[in-house]
């Protein structure tokens, strides 16, 4: 199989199963190796995706992927872990696919590899930015507050304020894609839940 297409050779080996519920011990350990084959090259393809944001400036005074840089950037600068870094490089990596809902498509991305409330921050984050802006667009700016009562909400207005509507900063100093690869290689080492991957 082509690990980074998914695509299996004419002459691979595959299940031979027509329905799943015909499917064997045999097909299923078959089935399994190539996930895990397939899983293993998941960063290459996130940073893949994530560079296509690189030049899109959808009219800001920085490109989505220095946005990204820049977020990252200053969450890492101000101490926060890891796996928050790697959710502040990707909260927007869904504009490509998800104009209308990009932080569903980032959210579910990100969801087996952060804690809860990362990924609470990254689902919600587009509707605390609309604070800073919607009103401009004839919107309701408070739209945030239907999620008021969330134990995630102060953390998501957090991140808002200090790293995703600051970074739009075309003098800041952002450290390069490189910097972050091998934290995003680490995240996506090993989900921290997923029902596809048993937790013992």
């Amino acid at each position: 199989m082509d690990i980074k297409t998914g695509q299996m050779g004419s002459d691979a080996k595959h299940a031979m199963f027509r329905e799943m519920k015909e499917g064997t011990q045999e097909d299923w350990a078959l089935i399994s190796k190539h996930y895990f084959e397939f899983a293993a090259d998941l960063p290459d393809r996130v940073l893949a995706h994530l560079k296509l944001l690189e030049g899109d400036f959808g009219g800001f005074p920085v490109c989505r992927m220095e946005h990204s840089l820049q977020t990252a950037t200053r969450a890492h600068r101000d101490g926060r872990g890891e796996r928050y870094v790697v959710m502040a490089l990707l909260h927007d990596i869904g504009d490509t696919l998800g104009s209308y809902n990009h932080p569903d498509v980032a959210a579910a991305i990100l969801k087996p590899f952060v804690t809860e409330q990362e990924h609470w921050i990254c689902q919600h984050h587009g509707a605390f930015q609309g604070h800073y802006f919607f009103h401009f667009l004839g919107m309701d700016r408070n739209v945030r507050e239907a999620f008021r009562d969330s134990p995630h909400f102060d953390a998501c207005a957090e991140f808002c304020e200090k790293y995703d509507q600051a970074a739009f900063d075309p003098d800041y100093d952002s450290e390069p894609l490189e910097f972050f690869e091998p934290m995003v290689r680490r995240v996506f080492a090993k989900p921290l839940s997923s029902m596809y991957v048993s937790s013992e």
